[in-house]
């Protein structure tokens, strides 16, 4: 029932988008760019507006208790020991090249996004990002201020710690677990309602941008899904087909044949979280122990969001050129930290990476009510992000068996 309703919610988005264009050709044809652009603004804009401000609303619990649900769901750390930081480390290194494949693709695509004409008032100047700053501000001072001011990279921060500290106090720590479990349930309830009002926000956002650009923007919302998906097919070939021979000594074509069920199934629920069982199924017939499979698959439904990665790269330089922002290089090492950590924090249900781009692109200075230009295509997005999503997963568990396998038979 949930694939259905995410299936009608997609649909509903789309058909936003696309009576969003009609209207807003209308008005740019019936009333030229600059008045358009003035009426839309006053009296339609506000309502994409209300849906943007709970996509912001909804961020720091969704992080925080995304991410301490997930290091919670390890259970102990002694008992996780090699095998959790065998996941964690390669799903980390896997996601930061992901962020660094979609930066590269989104900078050769750059030159042919649009640079659009603003409003008065409306433009946003990217903020400067200072490597070692950003270090230092990770750690915060107090755990309060955080939280008022979404300070995201301390948000995370303090969820992981928090997780941790769950975990090492056992028994004590566990009826605070549960909250926290709990907690988080309700979150993704609240957020499935903020995602169901999406269909309006999209609506009165394109209508806007439409009303206010003309019709020469919708060329390139083609463009930058194009970008994202030469993103995907290339961390596909290059990374999952490496690690696969590589670490795992499989044939990758005997693994992509093995998973492409798991990887169907994702494509069409956009849901890494619904993809769980098949997934486990395939990795069953590789061969893969229970035990490893049972603890990967979950925790890459959690923390491997590579696809989420590279969209959010991709999006970010998008939105960023689209309001005339060159993004430094500094700028985008943030985008690869941001992202990165972000998308551990994203759930594996569909549509959540939306709500985490807007995380990525304040980290940069870009306000989120840009997201509208994109949102209406993010089920596109969200189709091949969470394939990738999933073939990271068993890829993961893939490599994870193989080196725990090798290290039992030295034992031995």
């Amino acid at each position: 029932m949930s694939q259905k309703k995410s299936m009608n919610l997609g649909v509903k988005i789309l058909i936003g988008l696309v009576a969003g264009i009609i209207v807003g050709a209308i008005f740019w044809v019936a009333m030229g760019a600059e008045a358009a652009g003035a009426f839309t603004g006053k009296y339609i804009k506000p309502f994409g507006d209300i849906f943007v401000n709970l996509l912001k609303f909804i961020v720091v619990p969704l992080v925080l208790l995304s991410i301490m649900d997930g290091v919670i769901g390890m259970g102990d750390i002694k008992k996780v020991g090699k095998i959790g930081w065998q996941t964690v480390a390669y799903f980390l290194v896997t996601t930061a090249i992901a962020c660094v494949i979609g930066l590269i693709v989104a900078s050769l695509f750059k030159g042919s996004f649009p640079v659009l004409q603003l409003a008065e008032g409306s433009a946003y100047e990217a903020k400067s990002a200072d490597l070692m700053s950003t270090i230092v501000n990770i750690f915060p001072n107090n755990a309060i201020n955080p939280l008022s001011t979404a300070s995201m990279l301390q948000i995370i921060f303090i969820a992981l710690i928090f997780g941790c500290g769950v975990l090492v106090a056992g028994e004590k720590g566990k009826p605070f677990g549960d909250f926290i479990t709990s907690f988080n349930e309700v979150t993704q309830r609240v957020m499935s309602f903020i995602l169901a009002v999406s269909p309006y926000g999209v609506f009165a956002l394109m209508v806007w941008v439409v009303a206010a650009q003309g019709p020469k923007i919708l060329g390139s919302l083609g463009l930058v899904l194009l970008a994202a998906y030469i993103g995907y097919i290339l961390h596909v070939v290059l990374v999952y087909t490496a690690s696969v021979k590589i670490f795992a000594k499989v044939s990758p074509m005997t693994f992509f044949k093995k998973i492409f069920p798991a990887a169907a199934f994702a494509f069409t629920s956009t849901s890494s979280v619904a993809t769980l069982p098949i997934t486990k199924e395939c990795c069953d017939e590789m061969d893969i122990e229970n035990d490893i499979s049972s603890f990967v698959l979950p925790l890459g439904a959690t923390i491997n969001m590579d696809g989420t990665a590279i969209y959010q790269c991709v999006a970010a330089v998008f939105l960023a050129k689209c309001i005339g922002i060159d993004l430094t290089v500094g700028q985008m090492v943030m985008i690869v930290v941001t992202a990165t950590l972000a998308s551990i924090g994203t759930a594996g249900t569909s549509g959540a990476g939306m709500i985490m781009l807007a995380m990525v692109l304040e980290s940069v200075g870009i306000e989120p009510i840009y997201i509208g230009i994109i949102y209406g295509i993010d089920r596109l997005f969200d189709m091949g992000r969470t394939t990738l999503n999933i073939i990271g997963d068993a890829s993961c568990a893939l490599c994870v068996n193989t080196w725990v396998g090798s290290k039992e038979k030295k034992n031995a």
